[in-house]
C-alpha cells in the first residue's frame, strides 16, 4: 500500500515538474517580460527606458536560465527561473507584479473560497447521488421520463444564465437575499445561499445522467437480483448495495476534485462579488498580473495532482485489488 502510493506520488511530482517548466516557458521565454512590461505600462508605446525600469523593480531584468555576468554559483541562483519558478515548489510565490504579497492574499481569501466550494460540493454530491438514485428506482415510468427531461434541462443551460436568472429572481423581485457581497460570520449563509443554489443546480443535470446511466447498469447483475431474492427492498438494494458497488467510478469525479475546492468557483466569485481565490485569479488577468496568474496555474497543478493521488488511494480502499495494478 506505501509503494503504491509512493509511486504515484513520484509521478505526480514528475507531472508538476513539467507543468512548472511549461509554464515558465510560456510566460518568459513565449511572452518575454519586454512584452509584459509592454502590456502593463501601456501598449507599444513605451520607452526601452519605462520598460527597462519596470523590469527592475519586479526582479525581471536577470537572464532566464544562465548569468554569464555572475560567479560561481550566482550564475544559476541570479536567474529568473532560480528566484521566479524554483519557489513555487515550497509555495513561496513571492509579489505580484502590483506589489502585493501573493502568499498573504492567498491565506485571506481561502477561506471565502471554502465557504462557497463546499456546501455547493457537499450538498451537490448528496443531492445529485439521490436524484440519479430516484430516477433508477421508478425506472420504465412516466416520473424516470419526465425526471430525464427534467436533467437534460438543467444540463443544457449555461451556468451565466443560472447566475443572472437567480439574481434577477431572488434578489431584485423576491429580495430574499443580497444580490452580492460576502460577509463572515452568522451572516454568511445570506450571501452563499443563492451562489450555492446556482452551483448545485448548475451540475446537477450533468452528473445525475452520468450516475444514472452507472446504476442502471448495476441494476441488472446477478448481485443484485440475489439480494432481492432474499427479501431486502429495492430502497435497501439501491442505497446500500447498488451504490456500493458503483463507488469506484463516483469517486473519480468527486475525491479527484477536492483539493480544487481552495481555488474556488472563478466566475461564481466574480459575479457574486465574493473575496475568494476564483475572483483573484479573475482579477489578476483582468490586470495582466502575470506573477499571481503563473502562482495561480502552479497551485491549481498541485491541487490537482493531490486529488489525482487521494483518488488512487481511495481507490485501494474501495477496491484492494486496484494495488495489483
Amino acid at each position: 500500500m506505501l509503494n503504491y502510493i509512493l509511486r504515484r506520488a513520484v509521478y505526480g511530482f514528475f507531472v508538476l515538474v513539467g507543468v512548472n517548466l511549461l509554464t515558465f516557458v510560456l510566460f518568459f521565454a513565449v511572452n518575454t517580460p519586454d512584452d509584459m512590461a509592454r502590456m502593463n505600462i501601456g501598449g507599444k508605446r513605451v520607452t526601452p527606458d519605462a520598460i527597462e525600469k519596470w523590469k527592475i523593480a519586479r526582479g525581471y531584468d536577470k537572464p532566464l536560465l544562465w548569468n554569464d555576468q555572475a560567479q560561481g554559483t550566482e550564475k544559476v541562483t541570479q536567474t529568473i527561473f532560480f528566484e521566479r519558478s524554483l519557489p513555487l515548489f515550497v509555495f513561496e510565490f513571492g509579489a505580484s507584479d502590483t506589489g502585493r504579497d501573493i502568499g498573504y492574499e492567498l491565506k485571506n481569501r481561502v477561506g471565502p473560497s471554502m465557504a462557497l466550494a463546499l456546501p455547493t460540493f457537499v450538498l451537490g454530491l448528496f443531492v445529485v447521488v439521490v436524484f440519479s438514485l430516484t430516477l433508477v428506482f421508478f425506472r420504465s415510468t412516466y416520473l424516470e421520463f419526465w425526471g430525464v427531461a427534467f436533467a437534460v434541462f438543467l444540463l443544457s443551460v449555461s451556468g451565466l444564465f443560472y447566475i443572472i436568472a437567480g439574481q434577477f429572481l431572488f434578489s431584485k423581485v423576491l429580495k430574499l437575499v443580497p444580490i452580492s457581497g460576502f460577509s463572515g460570520g452568522s451572516d454568511a449563509w445570506l450571501f452563499l445561499a443563492l451562489p450555492v443554489m446556482i452551483g448545485i443546480a448548475s451540475r446537477a443535470g450533468g452528473e445525475a445522467l452520468f450516475y444514472r446511466t452507472l446504476f442502471l447498469e448495476e441494476v441488472g447483475k446477478d448481485y443484485v437480483r440475489t439480494a432481492r431474492s432474499k427479501g431486502l427492498s429495492e430502497t435497501v438494494v439501491l442505497f446500500r448495495h447498488v451504490l456500493g458497488n458503483a463507488l469506484l467510478p463516483i469517486l473519480t469525479g468527486t475525491v479527484a476534485v477536492l483539493p480544487l475546492l481552495f481555488l474556488g468557483a472563478l466566475i461564481m466569485e466574480s459575479f457574486f462579488g465574493i473575496p475568494g481565490l476564483g475572483s483573484f485569479t479573475i482579477d489578476a488577468i483582468n490586470a495582466q498580473d502575470f506573477a499571481v496568474v503563473r502562482s495561480m496555474v502552479f497551485l491549481g497543478s498541485a491541487l490537482y495532482i493531490v486529488g489525482l493521488v487521494l483518488t488512487d488511494i481511495s481507490y485501494t480502499l474501495a477496491d484492494p485489488r486496484v494495488r495489483l495494478a
